[in-house]
């Protein structure tokens, strides 16, 4: 849960959009135009990868990430028994059925709204937020690391950087298909996203920015829960949990399509995907594929009981 969207980070430019409906808020600046991509068709059929499965601790899922080349898929929690603003994060990696098959933990690094993987030969690297802002738990800078199970890392152990100077509330989404990495951020007007070569940012080198653009305002009063990038389209994910037992009605749960070459929301549906899920919590948004033929965008639901959070993901693979 992205509890700062509560806060009016989430304030864009445009008109305000109400649930169900489709906005189209005016274009913001951007450096250059990305290469035309197909888009993901948010009203598609709703297909079920796995469902209520545990993650290393017993915490509600923030995100997930995929891992393509090497077909793995890693989930990001706050890790249990430290603070809500501690910034400590539990990994788990699962199969493509949801079992376990390894974690790590990391120590001092944000809340996780949003992680990305990233192949290079046969080891997959993580990138998160990292060194963490105790008074709100989110991460100040950004990080990679490789993928070590059974490691426990600190914020003071990795290499951080900071693409916008003037930035907080970092998160980042990488897209391994189009070669991009998306680092969205809290400016003083609320949330921008910088789009940058992964090939650059991997080095460090953020000179060069891609695409930028703010954040258009999603439902008010929502939680922002998610994020993903493919091609030249973001895609937004934002809900609440239900505030008892399972009932469809009370669904929040939004997907929203982004053009950052026309700078408008192009699309939105409200899923009613795992509708029976107790406490149904959506969290974590990420894109899964080398091709158009093969990708697919996967949305995340925690659901469970507190003490025994578990993850459920669901994905849509039309692409237009």
């Amino acid at each position: 849960m992205d509890n700062l969207s509560r806060r009016g980070l989430l304030t864009g430019a445009g008109a305000l959009v109400a649930a169900g409906t489709l906005g189209v808020p005016a274009a913001t600046a951007r450096t250059l135009s990305l290469p035309t991509s197909k888009r993901f068709q948010m009203s598609a059929t709703t297909n079920e990868f796995f469902r209520s499965k545990p993650l290393q601790d017993a915490t509600v899922m923030q995100s997930f990430a995929f891992d393509t080349p090497n077909n793995r898929l890693f989930a990001a929690q706050l890790r249990g028994g430290s603070g809500a603003n501690s910034g400590d994060l539990a990994l788990t990696q699962l199969d493509f059925s949801g079992n376990q098959l390894g974690y790590m933990y990391l120590t001092g690094f944000g809340h996780a709204v949003s992680i990305g993987a990233e192949a290079s030969g046969s080891t997959t690297y993580l990138w998160t937020e990292t060194d963490v802002d105790t008074a709100n738990g989110r991460g100040r800078q950004i990080c990679r690391f490789p993928w070590q199970n059974g490691k426990t890392l600190t914020s003071s152990a990795v290499t951080k950087w900071k693409p916008v100077s003037s930035g907080s509330v970092f998160t980042p989404a990488v897209d391994q298909r189009f070669n991009q990495l998306g680092v969205r951020h809290s400016l003083s007007d609320g949330m921008h996203i910088n789009i940058y070569s992964l090939t650059a940012a991997r080095s460090g080198d953020f000179s060069t920015v891609l695409a930028s653009f703010k954040q258009p305002a999603l439902t008010p009063g929502i939680d922002f829960q998610g994020w993903a990038l493919y091609g030249s389209y973001a895609y937004f994910w934002e809900g609440e949990a239900y505030p008892g037992e399972p009932d469809e009605t009370q669904a929040t749960s939004k997907m929203w399509c982004y053009d950052i070459n026309a700078g408008q929301l192009v699309d939105s549906f409200l899923t009613l995907a795992g509708k029976s899920l107790t406490y149904r919590e959506p969290e974590g948004m990420a894109v899964y594929g080398s091709t158009d033929a093969t990708a697919r965008l996967y949305f995340g639901f925690a659901s469970g009981v507190t003490g025994d959070r578990r993850a459920n993901l669901f994905y849509r693979n039309d692409l237009i």
